[in-house]
C-alpha cells in the first residue's frame, strides 16, 4: 500500500498558496519594470549586483554560478548576453590561465547604478513598506530556514 499523504490543513493551505502567489507576483513586477526601464532582467540585475559586490568587480564564472545558483551552461548564456551588451566581459584567470573570470565592465556598473534605485523604490512600495517589521523578520528567518534546508 502506498504511503499516506499528509495534506495540508487549511490554513497551511492559504498561507502556502499566498506565498506562491505573492512571490510570482512581485518577482515578475521586478523584471517587467526593470526591462521596461532599464533594459535589464531581474537575473541579469542580480548578476550585475553580485559582481558589483565582488573584489574587483570581478568573479570566477563556477564561484558566480554557484552564488546566483545557476548551473554552468545556463550561468554561461545569461552571460554572453550581459557581454554582448557591453555590460560584462569575461577574462581568463590570471592564477592558473584556464578558469574564466566574469568582470562587470563600466558601462555595466553605470547601468547597474541607474537601476538600483528604481529597484529598490518598488522592493520598498510592495514589500519591505507593506510589511509589518516584525513580519518581515519572521520572513527573512522563514527564507533562511528553507534556504538552510535545501543547502543540506
Amino acid at each position: 500500500m502506498g504511503a499516506v499523504t499528509d495534506w495540508l490543513d487549511p490554513e497551511q493551505q492559504r498561507d502556502w498558496r499566498a506565498f506562491i502567489e505573492g512571490s510570482v507576483r512581485f518577482v515578475d513586477l521586478l523584471d517587467r519594470r526593470l526591462r521596461e526601464e532599464h533594459g535589464l532582467s531581474l537575473a541579469e540585475f542580480e548578476l550585475l549586483v553580485r559582481l558589483s559586490e565582488a573584489t574587483g568587480r570581478s568573479m570566477r564564472m563556477a564561484d558566480l554560478a554557484k552564488s546566483a545558483y545557476y548551473s554552468r551552461s545556463r550561468l554561461s548564456h545569461r552571460i554572453n548576453g550581459l557581454e554582448t551588451r557591453g555590460l560584462v566581459q569575461r577574462e581568463s584567470t590570471a592564477d592558473d590561465g584556464r578558469g574564466v573570470r566574469a568582470r562587470l565592465t563600466d558601462q555595466g556598473y553605470e547601468t547597474l547604478r541607474r537601476a538600483a534605485p528604481d529597484n529598490l523604490r518598488t522592493v520598498r512600495e510592495h514589500f519591505v513598506d507593506v510589511i509589518a517589521p516584525d513580519d518581515l523578520r519572521a520572513v527573512g528567518r522563514a527564507m533562511r530556514a528553507v534556504s538552510g534546508r535545501l543547502d543540506q
